[in-house]
């Protein structure tokens, strides 16, 4: 991968380079747009053949209220939608600064909430007709934001195996676990999870039609346990169900390309752009599957478990990052009130919130899953 972007830049092409940024046309050093509240503004259009290449934003506020939203070539819905520091790799509207290769953030204020963050994306993004690059602001402030926007025109369009980038938000909080109380990896946790349950009561990170791959995504979790979060299985459907999935892993940890628990590191491909350990509680985690893609031809369903069998209730969410060959739908996330992160009281307990809540679905216990509520009960007595 590296040896071939060196490669590239050597080659000589006819190809147009062009930016969209805040710059203050009035040759002032006023170099920010405002959006208003409720407002929806258009921060580049860019007529095609071309791609974007490159997206720099900067802000001190609103990584959650503020939503990114791409539009390929005039269609009716958007095929990014997510809130902005989520789509960079952060989590829970804190900021870190962290290097990967599709994203990188940097920052003087490492794991604080609503502080100034540069955020980079490198993916390219490849159009034919037309794209159209929007901030929403659904805060209730004005809104304050430098950003570039770097794209190339081609003379000729993309060819049809060249595919259309697509990211979307998800969240559960809290997930609809069957028993919170449970430690992981204790015996009480080691029930059956497979099949149809499995299918149906894994945390959902991306649930799409159409043709194209998967290149990979963000989690980001408030571990309200306080234990490990993890052990949850991937397990990637493609195509439709079938037992067992067409992927199926071994843990968290391990999905995300580490192991033993999550470490406080950052790599090309995967690691923590947060840790837990430096904000008491709030972890966001990614992998890109640069050189491994998961294809598909007509579907895919990408889920992991929340604790083994899906036993735990913390809060959840994430992004997932894929290309189809055509301009497809996203989910839409939740309103701003349900998409805000759980904060602590000035006690240090975590404060719920009934209107910040947002739970799609609540696994229903199987016989061996409620025996073992029994047993960790009598355990804890």
């Amino acid at each position: 991968m590296s040896n071939n972007l060196l490669r590239n830049l050597s080659v000589i092409r006819n190809d147009k380079t062009g930016r969209s940024s805040s710059w203050d046309t009035s040759g002032r050093n006023s170099d920010n747009w405002s959006i208003d509240p409720g407002e929806s503004k258009i921060i580049a259009d860019i007529d095609g053949p071309g791609a974007i290449t490159h997206i720099w934003m900067t802000q001190k506020e609103h990584y959650r209220e503020i939503l990114l939203k791409i539009t390929w070539d005039n269609a009716r819905q958007p095929s990014v939608l997510c809130p902005l520091g989520d789509f960079f790799g952060l989590g829970h509207g804190i900021v870190n600064s962290y290097q990967a290769l599709l994203f990188t953030a940097s920052t003087k204020h490492n794991n604080q909430f609503e502080e100034g963050c540069a955020l980079n994306s490198y993916v390219q993004m490849p159009f034919k007709e037309r794209a159209v690059v929007e901030l929403v602001n659904e805060s209730h402030e004005p809104h304050r934001q430098y950003f570039y926007v770097d794209y190339e025109q081609y003379n000729k369009a993309p060819t049809d195996e060249v595919g259309f980038f697509h990211a979307e938000f998800r969240r559960e909080n809290p997930f609809g676990g069957w028993s919170h109380d449970i430690t992981v990896n204790q015996p009480e946790a080691n029930v059956v999870n497979k099949e149809r349950n499995a299918w149906e009561n894994n945390y959902v990170i991306l649930d799409t039609k159409g043709r194209g791959h998967f290149i990979g995504c963000n989690i980001s979790v408030t571990n309200f346990q306080g234990t490990w979060w993890g052990e949850g299985d991937d397990m990637i459907w493609v195509d439709g169900y079938k037992w067992p999935p067409a992927l199926h892993g071994t843990g968290s940890e391990d999905y995300l390309n580490q192991a033993w628990g999550m470490q406080d590191n950052a790599f090309l491909r995967n690691g923590s752009s947060i840790h837990e350990d430096n904000t008491d509680g709030y972890q966001t985690s990614y992998v890109h599957h640069i050189e491994n893609p998961v294809h598909f031809e007509k579907e895919i369903k990408v889920t992991i478990e929340h604790g083994h069998g899906n036993h735990l209730c913390n809060e959840m969410s994430s992004v997932a990052y894929w290309y189809a060959d055509k301009p497809c739908r996203v989910a839409k996330p939740p309103s701003v009130s349900k998409r805000m992160p759980v904060l602590r009281d000035n006690r240090g307990n975590w404060f719920f919130e009934h209107r910040n809540q947002t739970t799609s679905r609540k696994t229903q216990p199987t016989r061996e899953m409620r025996s073992m509520i029994k047993k960790w009960k009598k355990r804890d007595s």
